[in-house]
């Protein structure tokens, strides 16, 4: 199976629920990008649009997945804690990801 190593830039955000509970931060793949992934990977998607990624922020690497979000059309990647930590993400400022699909 063929690789994708994708790079792009995003704006960290907090997911709320309908309760306003505040909970995970993602950051939303570009439409463009989440086009091609989809194009070539969706067979490999299990429940719920869920696709395994291995993910890099400054330093960091981890095994982590991305969800395909009907609502905006795109994959969302979870930010962990501890690599929003190690990596002192502020929610709101651009970050660079890459992700390895």
């Amino acid at each position: 199976m063929e690789k994708m190593k994708c790079a792009f830039s995003a704006i960290p955000y907090q997911y709320a629920s309908s309760e306003g509970i505040c909970g995970w931060t993602f950051v939303s793949v570009p439409k463009e990008l989440s086009v091609q992934i989809r194009k070539d990977f969706k067979y490999l998607e299990e429940g719920w649009g869920r696709l395994k990624v291995t993910a890099t922020l400054g330093d960091s690497e981890w095994e982590t997945a991305i969800w395909f979000d009907t609502k905006q059309d795109t994959y969302l990647l979870p930010l962990k804690a501890k690599i929003k930590k190690q990596e002192k993400v502020v929610l709101g400022d651009e970050v660079q990801i890459a992700i390895l699909v």
